[in-house]
C-alpha cells in the first residue's frame, strides 16, 4: 500500500510538472515566434532540425511532423555535424537547434560554424542569456523551472516544453500552407490512416464477386447464386440492372419461418427493398461508418442507381480500417 501511494504522488505531480511547463509555453508565443514561423514558411530551403543527448531524441521527432505536414526537414545530430555531417547544410536552409541550457559543448562550436555558412539560426532554449540565445536569430523560449523527476535532473519537464513547442510550430506553419487531410494522406499512403483519407469504394469492390438475380428469379437459383458468390447476399435487379432489392440469409430465414411452400416464390417475394447503398467514389472510411451505424455487413455499390457490386466488412477489416 506504501508502495501504491508513492507510485501515484509521483506520477501526478511529474504530469502537474509537464503541463505547467507547457502552459507556461502561451508566453512566448508571441510577435517573435510569428516571425520565426513566417521565415521558415517564405524559406527556399530545409529546416534543419539538431540537438544532442534528449534533444537530439526530441529533433528526430520534430523533423518526422515537420515532413508529414509538408515542411521539407532533417535531422542532424550536433555531435556528428562538426565530425562532417555540416555538408547537408546549405546556406538557404534554416537550421533550428534545440538545447535546454544552449550552453553544450558541442553547441558552441557548432553555431558560428552554421552562421558562416549563411543560415539562418533558431535557437529552442530554456536559458536566455545562453550562448545559443543569444547567437540564433530567432529564439523559441522553452522557460524551466525544474524538472519532473524526484531529483530535478532527467529531462522530462524541459524535454514535453521542446515537443510541445515543436508541435506548435508545426501547426502553425502547417496552417500557413492550408494543408488539407487529402495533403496528409500523400504523406502518410502505406498505413492505416492514410487509408482513411483516400482508399475509396471504387478501390476495394472490384475484387469481390457480382452476385445478382433478376426480379423473377426462382428461389432455388437464387439461393445457388447466392451461394455460389460467397458474400451472403444477393442483389435484385431489373433488366437494365437497376437495383431493386436485396436478399440476405436473414431474408432466407424468414422465407422458411413464414411459408410453408416456397417453390412458387421469386427474388421480388422475398427480397428487402431500398437497400441502402454507397456510390463508387465514397472514401471507404465512410462506407465503414455507414455499416457501423445500421449494424450492418455489408453495402450495395452503385452508379447512377445501377448495381456495380458489393464492398464487405470483411474488405475493410482487410484494409486495415477497422
Amino acid at each position: 500500500m506504501e508502495n501504491n501511494n508513492i507510485i501515484l504522488q509521483t506520477a501526478l505531480k511529474t504530469l502537474q510538472i509537464e503541463a505547467d511547463a507547457i502552459k507556461a509555453l502561451q508566453a512566448s508565443i508571441n510577435a517573435d515566434f510569428c516571425q520565426c514561423v513566417e521565415s521558415i514558411f517564405k524559406s527556399n530551403g530545409r529546416l534543419i532540425v539538431t540537438g544532442i543527448g534528449k534533444s537530439a531524441l526530441i529533433a528526430q521527432k520534430m523533423v518526422a511532423t515537420f515532413n508529414s505536414t509538408g515542411t521539407p526537414s532533417l535531422f542532424m545530430h550536433a555531435a556528428d555535424a562538426i565530425h562532417g555531417d555540416l555538408g547537408m547544410v546549405q546556406s538557404n536552409d534554416m537550421v533550428l537547434c534545440i538545447s535546454k541550457s544552449g550552453e553544450t559543448a558541442e553547441i558552441k562550436v557548432l553555431i558560428p560554424i552554421v552562421k558562416n555558412l549563411g543560415s539562418q539560426m533558431i535557437g529552442m532554449v530554456s536559458n536566455k542569456d545562453s550562448f545559443l540565445a543569444k547567437q540564433a536569430d530567432f529564439i523559441l523560449h522553452t522557460p524551466i523551472d525544474k524538472e519532473a523527476d524526484p531529483n530535478n535532473l532527467a529531462p522530462t519537464a524541459s524535454t514535453a516544453a521542446q515537443m510541445a513547442m515543436g508541435d506548435a510550430l508545426a501547426s502553425s506553419l502547417l496552417a500557413l500552407r492550408g494543408f488539407t487531410p487529402n495533403d496528409f494522406a500523400q504523406y502518410h499512403p502505406g498505413g492505416a490512416l492514410g487509408k482513411q483519407l483516400y482508399l475509396r469504394v471504387c478501390d476495394i469492390y472490384p475484387l469481390n464477386e457480382k452476385p445478382f438475380v433478376l426480379e423473377n428469379e426462382n428461389i432455388r437459383n437464387t439461393i445457388i447464386e447466392m451461394t455460389s458468390k460467397r458474400l451472403g447476399v444477393t442483389i435484385v435487379v431489373d433488366s437494365h440492372h437497376h437495383i431493386k432489392g436485396i436478399i440476405t440469409d436473414g431474408d432466407l430465414r424468414r422465407m422458411l419461418q413464414n411459408q410453408k411452400q416456397v417453390e412458387h416464390l421469386t427474388a421480388q417475394d422475398i427480397m428487402t427493398k431500398n437497400p441502402m447503398t454507397v456510390g463508387k467514389n465514397v472514401l471507404a472510411m465512410k462506407a465503414l461508418n455507414m455499416m457501423r451505424g445500421k449494424s450492418i455487413t455489408q453495402l450495395v455499390v452503385e452508379d447512377e442507381g445501377k448495381y456495380e457490386g458489393v464492398v464487405h466488412l470483411h474488405d475493410l477489416l482487410r484494409e486495415g480500417l477497422v
